[in-house]
């Protein structure tokens, strides 16, 4: 898979926003202006068809212009940018383009065609088109009268790699030659693309890239042209959604479903697995491993911490890509003696404009364990548990190694800074690792429990910084004892501390005092925006609602701070927040992309999208996931046998039934009535349940 950007220079390595991106240009037009530092061509009205490593992006009108980003690629690179149709010379009247599922899109237009004597159009256009290219184009005669009309497909590509797209320096259209019942591309490095077409055209025009028909329509009757796309199928790729059966999908994700008093849940809940399922890419030296891509069209390269955050929130999904996940990223860990022994490598990214770049290596280190931990409570099958343990026993060595004594784990490097977030995650990683080498009966969870403790106890004093407003969580601090302080959407992962067994949450970083006034600042106009939570407040110097740390709402620490919140008892809290991510989901229309401006919502307004941000995502779509089960706190511990639900008391949107979800390997469904009373309707056999 070959989907990533290259980095922007003067940015870390792995930014969000990818790489040195200007605007492309239609090939042949003028030269590309030149580019900006981390800019992207604009996709967030674009309909994006999703099959990884297959992908389509379309505009709302259907024809593939070769304008921007449009076009169907395969493994990075684009192979086909043109298809415009025309029928008796024009362009079909684009009326509507609309997602039918993650990899497909269908286009409506119409046409008045010769004959027609009032403003009706007489001719219908429909066209399909999946991630992979292939479209089916149908013309309806909707006249009294039979229609002889001449019907073209203009087709063209430049075979460019997604680099080249976003940063505008594609370069010309390549000259196609005649194949078969189509065309032909063949790019300088031998890489090639073939449109076939069914029915075979009356004339194929290598020159002008054209294939035409002479279309002949009853009173009523339909005319259709099939195309199918093939590119080199390039290694470690899948077979396109549609029964292929190399795909990765259902086997890995269950199908959940949601049904009760508000309908939103369910059709989030749909569209989200529909959207994981569509990101779900091999690895490429190792066939049978499947992780999350981390977004569309942008970041489509190897796992990343994003890929096991997003497997670890659907883990009432099922376990598998859990185990897959963790396997991709397991095979990269580094190896011998030095210190850096047992960290998962991983590119710094930007932290927002207060903090130097962060390390999505360090980040991923800390998940694993926990990750591994949460997955063997869902049911993780044994044999999985064996062969992850000791990547995860070596995560854990590194962070009792990289601990400073006061307990801190430094981020970037040595030098720090020492950010609340990572000791978050930190924490997490000691409590849920040491319970997981005890559970193995392995050594070293003794020590990991200490050095949590003492964490713990250095964090209250000296990153809780009190005021006349009942106090606030630091972001960082550096071991020369300066200290940021802006609060952000960052704090709501001093909330996620992880499932123990028995149904409990591990103790957070924070007390019951402190804990209580988190609550009420991520309630605050300043952090909740209405469509979820700020990554900065308002009232923070530096916000920005389109930053995507300095304001912006990023889907994943909405999510993060439903569940946490609804974990402590913060229902009001919780509530807030998922009813706005609710509306911000059928503003976007349940294709939830990873973030999306922290503007304050206003009676009548819609969130605004953020012009670089991936749609679907994996996060995103993941975090949906997890904020929607938070309706009913399933608490599994499958080693210990059972399983307990602790739904929101107040039942905020009504009665639901969560169902198709997966514990102990079996079905799972649970109800909530309106009086917040959970109940399981079925679970796998020999599970005690509990309320």
């Amino acid at each position: 898979m070959a989907l990533s950007p290259v980095p922007a220079p003067g940015r870390p390595a792995g930014h969000p926003m990818g790489s040195p991106h200007g605007q492309p240009s239609a090939a042949g037009a003028t030269p590309p202006r030149a580019v900006r530092p981390g800019e992207l061509p604009s996709v967030h009205g674009a309909l994006l068809c999703v099959a990884l490593p297959a992908l389509a992006v379309c505009a709302e009108h259907g024809q593939l212009t070769g304008e921007g980003p449009e076009g169907v690629y395969a493994a990075g690179r684009r192979l086909l940018s043109r298809c415009v149709l025309r029928v008796a010379g024009r362009e079909p009247l684009a009326l509507q383009g609309r997602m039918a599922a993650a990899d497909r899109a269908v286009f409506l237009g119409v046409l008045r065609v010769p004959g027609d004597t009032g403003p009706d159009p007489g001719l219908a256009v429909e066209r399909s088109r999946g991630a992979d290219g292939s479209e089916r184009i149908t013309l309806r005669n909707a006249t009294a009268r039979a229609l002889r009309l001449p019907v073209e497909i203009a087709l063209g590509t430049d075979l460019a790699d997604l680099g080249a797209v976003a940063s505008g320096r594609t370069g010309p259209e390549l000259t196609p030659s005649v194949h078969g019942t189509g065309l032909r591309w063949t790019a300088g490095d031998g890489r090639s693309v073939a449109v076939t077409a069914d029915p075979p055209p009356m004339d194929s025009l290598a020159a002008a890239g054209v294939l035409r028909w002479e279309a002949e329509l009853g009173p009523g009757a339909p005319f259709t042209i099939r195309l199918q796309v093939r590119g080199d199928r390039a290694a470690g790729s899948v077979a396109p959604s549609g029964g292929g059966a190399g795909r990765p999908g259902g086997h890995l994700l269950a199908g959940a479903r949601a049904e009760g008093d508000d309908p939103r849940p369910g059709e989030l809940l749909s569209a989200s697995v529909e959207d994981l399922r569509a990101l779900l890419q091999r690895d490429p030296a190792h066939p049978a491993d499947v992780h999350l891509a981390a977004g569309v069209p942008w970041r489509c390269g190897p796992v990343t911490a994003e890929a096991l955050w997003a497997a670890r929130m659907v883990l009432p999904l099922g376990t598998r890509l859990a185990a897959t996940t963790l396997r991709a990223l397991g095979r990269t860990q580094l190896q011998g003696d030095g210190p850096e022994s047992g960290r998962l490598p991983g590119p710094l990214r930007d932290a927002g404009p207060h903090l130097p770049p962060r390390c999505t290596g360090v980040e991923a280190t800390l998940a694993f364990p926990v990750v591994l931990a949460e997955a063997r409570r869902w049911g993780l099958p044994a044999a999985d548990l064996e062969e992850l343990l000791p990547v995860a026993e070596r995560c854990l060595g590194w962070l009792r190694r990289t601990a400073a004594p006061s307990g801190f784990v430094p981020d970037p490097g040595p030098a720090g800074p020492w950010r609340a977030e990572t000791q978050a995650h930190a924490h997490r990683a000691a409590l849920l690792g040491a319970d997981l080498l005890d559970a193995c009966g392995r050594p070293g969870g003794d020590p990991l429990r200490d050095g949590a403790r003492t964490l713990r106890e250095r964090f209250r004093r000296e990153f809780w910084l009190d005021d006349r407003a009942g106090g606030r969580p630091a972001v960082a601090r550096a071991p020369d004892g300066r200290i940021w302080s802006r609060l952000g959407g960052w704090a709501a992962h001093l909330l996620d501390t992880g499932l123990l067994g028995g149904g409990r949450y591990a103790q957070g970083l924070l007390d019951r005092a402190e804990t209580e006034q988190l609550a009420r600042l991520l309630a605050t106009p300043a952090l909740d925006s209405g469509w979820g939570l700020r990554g900065l407040g308002t009232k923070e110097p530096g916000h920005n609602p389109f930053g995507h740390r300095a304001g912006a709402v990023r889907v994943h620490e909405t999510a993060v701070a439903v569940a946490g919140l609804a974990a402590v008892g913060h229902e009001k809290e919780a509530a807030s927040l998922l009813r706005g991510l609710l509306d911000a989901a059928a503003a976007f229309e349940y294709r939830l992309p990873e973030m999306y401006a922290g503007e304050q919502r206003t009676t009548g307004a819609r969130p605004v999208p953020h012009p670089a941000a991936c749609r679907p995502a994996a996060v995103a779509a993941a975090g949906a996931v997890h904020a929607l089960l938070a309706l009913a706190g399933i608490r599994p511990d499958v080693p210990g046998r059972s399983v307990s639900v602790h739904p929101m008391p107040s039942a905020p949107l009504g009665a639901i039934r969560l169902s198709g979800l997966v514990v102990a390997g079996e079905p799972f469904a649970v109800r909530v009535g309106r009086l917040g009373l959970g109940m399981v309707e079925e679970a796998a056999e020999g599970l005690q349940l509990g309320v």
